[in-house]
């Protein structure tokens, strides 16, 4: 209840609450008009967010922490219903029929990625050691990059959501970073690495563009625009579809939780986030619910006000703490990186498969669909374009169950 007196107090929950609420809002508006009108298009939204809300809060405008001594009512609120709200939405553009149009052989190719970024996972927690230098939440630090080196960030959060790695800042933060880092870096190798193998690469045919013509010379793909699809992001939105697309998420998660609880009661543990991404594809596969107009829009918001959370957990001071640990994420995830790579190209190689195919279902792993197509276009390989989308859809959609199989099955029986 708001305080009596003329002022309401900073301290009052719904006034707090508030303040925070319009931070956030001013903070997601900000970045993405800084990234449709600036220079920023190349940082892109999400990892803008995350930059200005931690700036933000390390100078003191926002809190940093929600603890149980000290809550804070809208972080727990995006942390437990927003973040599994995004996840609704966003997989309710993706049709699994519509995969199979991407065509055999980068479906092949994106399939063994997603084996070589388990295997990645698997030798890179083994190099670091990940029970004595992560801790006990090593298994849920592989299902995530598991994840989100399957089909993105989507995966990635899904699987922090039901460990709780968010609660740990310092990991969580450390986790965050260094996949934006290496997501960087190997959009940028998959550029290079086609043009680099493609003189000496087996091949089943030409690569040529739509009009028949081809186009070397690295300087040229470097220097050409990325095309980070923000126009995509703008949808004209009825009440209608509001309501229904809003009524859609809050019975998924309704109703993910509510059978989550049940099995539960027989014995059975199944993550409700699980459950919510059954439920969720399972609705995307009839066109009623598929077009309906505004779960991206809601999707992109719910996943940016998650992100804003993350980024006022980003501490300085706690992130003093990151030195040894960060080191161990880097190290962790570039083994991982690598042997992606390594599998990914080499299958390629054996099965005289395009480099071209290789680099766009590589990047498709790692980056997710949008990364994808900017890499098709950068390569000039206008025909991959579809195929792109298509196998990032396919890998949203995966990497959930792959990641959770990780940090449940495979780590722990790996490491005892």
């Amino acid at each position: 209840m708001l305080a009596s007196s003329a002022a309401p107090s900073f301290h009052s929950v719904t006034y707090h609450s508030l303040y925070i609420l319009l931070i956030l809002c001013l903070v997601i508006g900000l970045s993405e008009w800084l990234v449709r009108r600036t220079w920023l298009k190349h940082i892109g939204t999400a990892l803008l967010v995350i930059i200005v809300t931690a700036v933000i809060a390390n100078l003191g405008f926002l809190p940093t922490t929600s603890t149980a001594e000290d809550p804070v009512p809208v972080y727990d609120v995006v942390f437990g219903t927003v973040a599994q709200l995004a996840i609704v939405w966003l997989l309710l553009k993706v049709n699994l029929k519509d995969v199979l149009r991407a065509g055999v052989p980068i479906i092949t190719l994106f399939l063994i990625g997603s084996l070589g970024t388990v295997m990645g996972v698997l030798v890179g927690m083994w190099v670091v050691d990940g029970p004595e230098r992560v801790g006990p939440l090593y298994n849920a630090l592989g299902g995530m990059f598991t994840g989100t080196y399957t089909g993105g960030s989507i995966n990635f959060n899904a699987v922090a959501i039901h460990y709780d790695v968010m609660r740990v800042p310092v990991l969580f933060g450390g986790a965050a970073a260094v996949d934006s880092i290496i997501t960087t870096i190997w959009m940028a190798a998959t550029i290079v690495i086609p043009r680099l193998l493609r003189p000496k690469w087996p091949r089943r045919g030409e690569a040529l563009k739509l009009d028949g013509t081809k186009e070397d010379g690295i300087d040229r793909v470097l220097a050409r625009e990325p095309d980070l699809g923000v126009g995509e992001d703008t949808e004209a939105l009825h009440p209608v579809d509001l309501a229904l697309v809003l009524a859609i998420g809050v019975g998924t998660l309704w109703l993910s939780n509510g059978i989550s609880g049940w099995l539960a009661g027989l014995g059975m543990t199944v993550p409700s986030v699980l459950l919510l991404t059954v439920i969720s594809l399972s609705l995307a596969q009839f066109r009623v619910v598929a077009e309906l107009a505004g779960s991206r829009l809601l999707g992109l918001f719910a996943v940016y006000l998650f992100l804003c959370v993350i980024g006022a957990f980003c501490d300085v001071r706690a992130l003093a703490d990151l030195a040894s640990l960060g080191m161990t994420l880097l190290v962790f995830t570039l083994v991982l990186i690598i042997v992606h790579g390594f599998i990914t190209f080499g299958a390629a190689r054996l099965l005289k498969l395009d480099v071209d195919i290789a680099a766009v279902a590589s990047q498709a792993n790692i980056g997710g669909a949008a990364s994808a197509l900017a890499l098709s276009r950068s390569l000039g390989r206008s025909d991959l374009l579809l195929p792109a989308v298509l196998i990032g859809s396919l890998g949203i959609a995966t990497g959930t169950f792959l990641g959770f199989w990780v940090a449940q099955t495979l780590l722990p029986g790996f490491f005892g």
